[in-house]
């Protein structure tokens, strides 16, 4: 499809002509390239579609460690309608943050980066864990960022957050020796930080339990509040999370403050469960170490978080939310953590905290950096596992697909076809509105090294089992890179953060803050387009609804689908649902019957697209389902 670069001058014009054909676009489909505005280029890091039809683009500090130091944090409304812009006040660093579409259509939007990591030559102050401790009973305790905690030779170190310690807590216990048979012991409250040394060098290392004075404090104070550390030393010290969490509302295209999460969390998945509320799943707490399975949940009427199930997962784990109400995790993530801990995929069942192993996937040590989608119609409850990579910065990917059935009796993952673009790593997968997934992107060595891009475009076809060609992107995407659905049917691309931008492997790493959108070949077919011209905007589960559209005798069926929120090569929010039809004897309509199942259909705001037999697409109506 792409020339070559290497071609002649002569090929590369026949290519142009040929690919802007009438018969090649009906075939294929086709290209754009928008290039934003220079004071509106963002490093497009997460990317949500909003139900005002426009895409957040969340770019944080975006990759760069100078941005975060000036505390220059930037998101991005982009209307791909009118092709308008407008930078969003952003409160804190969400690069790296999770995200889920809530019932009432806004987004939630929680953790983000406390510190950017340093590794190898680069450490030249020792750092690690300081465990904080509150024996007094009287009174809860702040810890500010900058305290400085100092060792009983004298050497000092200065913390990176604030803490919050309740008071300790007096509880009797039983002894036989006390009077009345029981005693009064204080258990102390105890946070972590992550603190680094005042002094540069490897003398500052601490490797034996310390006890360590907090500068400021006297009398019981100082006996009372302390921190106690053994591990401080001149090691790589990962990237940190925080706490913050957000709604960004569409509507006043603001961000709203909730409540922060009890953990910290870089790299997380926010899944949507079957109520409405979000779960919080994995990530690297503050101190840079990821979570040993501490997840929660957000309830959206109360805007606080509660403790969930605790089960480990390895960070951006995909977790599909299934008709019967659990979670399924693919496999796919993001790495960070134990490689042959919490990659293991199967059903998790949030109330009684049971999981089943589904077994069945090949190269199971290749799940990183790949991609999973719940296949169209989520009916079906079909999930695709694509490509992916082995743990950290190797360049091993893998070409596999596997399909697991979860509506069968004994789940388990079978081949799939292999990527036509070959080994596969940050393939990003949208489902489209005619029940085929659009895949594209991707490098087949880790970050794009050496010049690794792979600039390939497919659609997958579940009900053949099979891959066929799509017109070729131009821009590379590979580590950082996104693409979603529009309510035209056309697809976005964003982003890209490959190390290195040529075949030698040198140089600095870049952004890409072009985006591509691709036009599918559903939208050049001959004939009228059908259009859904009035309705209701808000349906109910289990309900029925009456849409105006033209010709309807032509519309072969209607599917639900929700919005995407996408990063990391992970979008557990798009799923398109099957909806039963009936034509109006008058060609003037149809009428749906929304699905009863909230684990079918989460709570929240869907686009509806109405499809004709010759699989082309109306432009989305906007309709909230409760």
């Amino acid at each position: 499809m792409n020339a070559p670069a290497a071609v002649s001058f002569a090929q590369q014009q026949y290519h142009a002509y040929e690919i802007a054909q009438p018969w090649y676009k009906a075939t294929y489909g086709s290209w754009s390239t928008l290039v934003l505005p220079p004071q509106f280029r963002v490093n497009a890091i997460h990317a949500s579609l909003l139900h005002t039809g426009k895409v957040l683009i969340i770019a944080g500090s975006g990759n760069d460690s100078d941005n975060f130091k000036a505390g220059t944090f930037k998101t991005l409304l982009w209307d791909p309608v009118t092709n308008t812009y407008k930078l969003i006040p952003t409160p804190d660093d969400m690069f790296c943050g999770g995200h889920s579409q809530l019932p009432d259509g806004k987004l939630l939007v929680a953790g983000g980066t406390l510190r950017y990591e340093v590794l190898g030559a680069a450490v030249t102050t020792a750092g690690g864990t300081m465990q904080v401790f509150n024996e007094d009973p009287n009174k809860a305790r702040t810890v500010a960022k900058g305290t400085v905690f100092t060792a009983p030779d004298g050497r000092q170190y200065t913390s990176d957050d604030t803490l919050v310690l309740g008071p300790a807590q007096k509880v009797r216990v039983t002894d036989r020796r006390a009077p009345g048979g029981f005693r009064t012991v204080v258990r102390h409250t105890q946070q972590a930080v992550f603190v680094l040394a005042v002094k540069p060098g490897k003398g500052q290392n601490v490797k034996v339990s310390t006890r360590f004075q907090i500068s400021g404090l006297s009398g019981n104070d100082a006996n009372t509040l302390y921190g106690m550390t053994g591990n401080i030393n001149m090691g790589d010290q990962n990237f940190e999370g925080i706490k913050a969490s957000y709604e960004f509302d569409p509507v006043s295209e603001q961000y709203q403050l909730a409540d922060p999460m009890q953990y910290a969390r870089w790299y997380p998945t926010l899944a949507p469960l079957a109520d409405g509320k979000v779960v919080a799943v994995s990530g690297l707490d503050d101190t840079g170490a990821i979570l040993n399975g501490q997840n929660e949940i957000f309830d959206p009427a109360t805007k606080k978080w509660t403790p969930g199930p605790n089960r480990y997962f390895a960070t951006y784990p995909s977790l599909f939310l299934t008709a019967d109400d659990k979670l399924f995790y693919s496999g796919s993530n993001a790495g960070y953590g134990d490689p042959k801990k919490g990659r293991t995929p199967g059903l998790w069942d949030l109330a009684g905290n049971t999981f089943q192993v589904v077994p069945g996937l090949t190269r199971p040590d290749l799940t990183e950096t790949s991609s999973s989608v719940l296949l169209p119609p989520a009916q079906s409850q079909k999930v695709m596992f694509m490509g992916g990579g082995a743990p950290g910065e190797s360049a091993v990917s893998t070409d596999r697909t596997a399909i697991v059935d979860l509506n069968s009796a004994d789940p388990h993952f079978v081949p799939g076809p292999n990527l036509p673009g070959g080994d596969t790593r940050y393939l990003n997968s949208v489902i489209l509105p005619d029940d085929t997934v659009f895949t594209t992107g991707g490098s087949s060595d880790y970050r794009g090294k050496h010049g690794s891009d792979i600039l390939k475009a497919d659609v997958y076809h579940p009900d053949t089992d099979t891959f066929t060609p799509a017109a070729d992107p131009t821009v590379g995407r590979d580590y950082h890179s996104e693409a979603l659905l529009l309510p035209d049917g056309r697809v976005v691309t964003l982003g890209s953060n490959p190390l290195f931008g040529n075949k030698q492997d040198v140089g600095p790493q870049f952004f890409e803050q072009r985006i591509e959108i691709y036009t599918p070949a559903y939208l050049y077919q001959q004939g009228s387009r059908p259009s859904v011209t009035g309705g209701p905007q808000q349906v109910r589960l289990g309900g029925t609804a009456r849409f105006s559209t033209s010709a309807a005798g032509d519309i072969a069926y209607a599917r639900l689908m929700r919005p995407s929120s996408v990063t990391h090569a992970t979008d557990v929010q798009q799923r398109s649902v099957a909806l039963p039809l009936t034509r109006a004897a008058d060609g003037s309509g149809v009428s749906v019957t929304i699905p009863r199942s909230s684990g079918l259909v989460p709570p929240g705001w869907y686009m509806l697209f109405v499809v004709n037999k010759a699989g082309v697409p109306s432009v989305a109506r906007w309709v909230q389902v409760s």
